[in-house]
């Protein structure tokens, strides 16, 4: 279908059909244009990368002031778009509505609609993640679209053409002692940083939970030779890790007979029901191995607001009931060095390899710089890495700033309350993608209560939002 109203064309780059479309467009009179590009986007995050037809449409139109604005839209395809906007009206915009798919506009933030992984420590909510386990959105929960799919309409005006965004998610461990602990893992190349959002009080009635961080400082001392201290880390664990072997091959008898896949994530409440058939002697032996092992790791108390930066080569597991927001490169890499459940993702732990890579002297945490500040509000660096940089913008009550557009993209999530960014109303948890093509916006506290805005900037883009 082609006329003055709408252009439809198969291209391998949709934005730079768009790029060109854009030029013939700024130099008409036209107050409208839509622009419908078919092309084949390849599945990078699923096995074989199996190929998919999708259908972009781009929506071009003059605003009041006459600037010129890009929305678009994404969905599986070819589909038979000709026929539904034959049926439609003549405008453009309805044209566009009638397809009932959402609608982005580029020069405003993107809302994030996260996916839910189930782990068997309680469960991972991503909000950026593109992977074979799940694939984040954008949109809303009744309207999304797959984020790959929307990225690839326009790549550099969304996200400054990066391959991977930086993955933002929320780790969400389970209330339940031991079950609901992480695994104690290190990476070698992926950093990571965790804000405290919620600290469980049936499991910390003190409000004050707990990450393992390292190892025991004053157990270290002791033994006044690291290697020794390490050598008998590691035959700790691995004394526990034959009487996991154990459990772990009787509780997969369980899974058996009950119909769930050997390497499904169970409930707690399944795993306690099957844990109270084993043998008591078991049960013992199981407590003794790991309070031994576990009595080498060091542990930080958590609180809400808390944050962690983990660097690499240092071991760390958040302890159940402690909720944190987390950013973090995104590489797919750990080494396990224990953990007090079946691993569901590899048949052995990475112990002996850890051991041998593991950071014994954490490097100091720096404090955090105030990048900005100005009435009612202020802008930290809570932390740097090589690839990215997180900042927390706190709001008083009734405080406003402006933020302007990254230099590629960047990643904002609401802690704490509502937050107002340009006009929207954003809830707690809610996370939005600002791309380059942003014009800016004002975010502003309409609450009676301070409020911060966690703001994410890969390195090529961490210029100040100020």
């Amino acid at each position: 279908m082609t006329s003055s109203l709408c252009i439809r064309i198969a291209a391998a780059h949709p934005e730079s059909v768009l790029d060109d479309a854009l030029v013939s467009f700024v130099a008409s009179a036209a107050p409208e244009q839509l622009l419908i590009v078919d092309f084949t986007l390849r599945q990078y995050w699923l096995e074989g990368e199996p190929p998919i037809a999708l259908t972009g449409i781009y929506y071009l139109h003059r605003s009041a002031a006459g600037d010129v604005r890009i929305d678009v839209a994404v969905t599986e395809g070819p589909v038979a778009v000709d026929e539904r906007l034959a049926q439609a009206s003549s405008s453009a915009s309805e044209l566009l509505d009638a397809l009932a798919i959402p609608r982005f506009a580029l020069e405003r933030a993107v809302p994030l609609a996260p996916v839910a992984i189930p782990k068997p420590w309680g469960r991972e909510i991503w909000y950026t993640g593109i992977e074979r386990r799940g694939v984040a959105g954008a949109g809303s929960d009744a309207r999304r679209v797959p984020l790959p799919w929307l990225l690839a309409l326009a790549p550099s005006r969304l996200c400054g053409g990066a391959d991977n965004l930086i993955l933002l998610k929320i780790l969400d461990p389970l209330p339940d002692a031991v079950y609901g602990d992480l695994y104690f893992e290190l990476h070698r190349h992926k950093q990571e940083v965790y804000v405290v959002t919620d600290v469980d009080r049936s499991a910390w009635p003190d409000g004050i939970g707990a990450i393992r961080f390292g190892f025991d400082a004053a157990l270290r001392r002791q033994y006044g030779d690291d290697e020794g201290f390490l050598a008998d880390y590691a035959a700790a664990v691995s004394a526990y890790r034959r009487v996991r072997r154990d459990i772990d091959a009787l509780l997969d008898a369980d899974r058996a007979r009950e119909g769930i896949g050997a390497n499904e994530p169970v409930p707690a409440a399944t795993l306690r029901r099957w844990l109270e058939r084993l043998p008591q002697d078991l049960h013992r032996l199981e407590l003794e191995r790991r309070q031994a092992m576990e009595r080498f790791t060091g542990r930080l108390p958590l609180r809400v607001g808390d944050v962690v930066k983990v660097p690499c080569w240092v071991p760390h597991s958040l302890q159940h009931g402690v909720r944190t927001v987390e950013f973090q490169t995104p590489v797919y890499e750990r080494l396990i060095l224990s953990f007090a459940q079946k691993v569901l993702t590899q048949t052995e732990w990475d112990t002996e390899e850890a051991v041998a890579l593991l950071q014994l002297d954490p490097p100091p945490a720096a404090p955090w710089e105030i990048t900005a500040e100005g009435e009612g509000w202020v802008e930290e660096r809570i932390v740097r890495f090589d690839e990215f940089e997180v900042r927390r913008i706190t709001l008083q009550a009734g405080a406003e700033r402006w933020l302007d557009a990254p230099a590629t993209y960047a990643l904002c999530m609401v802690i704490g309350g509502v937050l107002r960014l340009d006009g929207e109303t954003l809830a707690a948890d809610q996370a939005v993608l600002i791309p380059g093509s942003w014009r800016g916006a004002r975010i502003d506290n309409p609450g009676p209560a301070p409020r911060h805005l966690l703001w994410a900037l890969p390195a090529s883009g961490a210029a100040s939002p100020s």
